[in-house]
């Protein structure tokens, strides 16, 4: 019997849902990605010293492509074992786990499709898949 998984994630978090030989198991994996901080004292949007003004989006944005990377690497570690999958959530964070699922040579012969979905109860979920 094949291991099938399916793949409900946001930004904030990813729930597992494999099934196997009529049983299913659910794992939930937090990210560490930081989308809004906001330092004590911040006003604005830059900073200034004298003439020069200094900008931190560069620096955030670089931060959070890097939390990001790391988190769709944990979940392909996540799913090496499965035999096939489904992908879906409410944000575009799906589809970037997509691009690194067909980066993953061995991976990308499991996926079997990438859809919308609106939040969902844990039991909707495993319905679904």
């Amino acid at each position: 019997m094949k291991k099938q998984t399916g793949i409900w994630l946001d930004h904030e978090k990813a729930i597992i849902i494999t099934l196997d030989r009529g049983r299913y198991k659910l794992n939930t994996i937090e990210s560490d990605i930081v989308t809004k901080e906001r330092t004590d004292g911040e006003t604005k949007k830059y900073g200034r010293f004298g003439d020069q003004s200094l900008s931190q989006e560069k620096h955030k944005e670089r931060r959070i492509k890097e939390q990001t990377s790391n988190f769709l690497k944990s979940l392909l570690n996540e799913i090496k074992e499965v035999d096939e999958l489904v992908l879906f959530g409410p944000a575009n964070m799906k589809k970037e786990l997509e691009k690194h699922i067909f980066n993953d040579k061995t991976s990308a012969s499991k996926l079997k499709t990438v859809l919308s979905a609106d939040s969902m109860t844990e039991n909707q979920m495993v319905a679904w898949v």
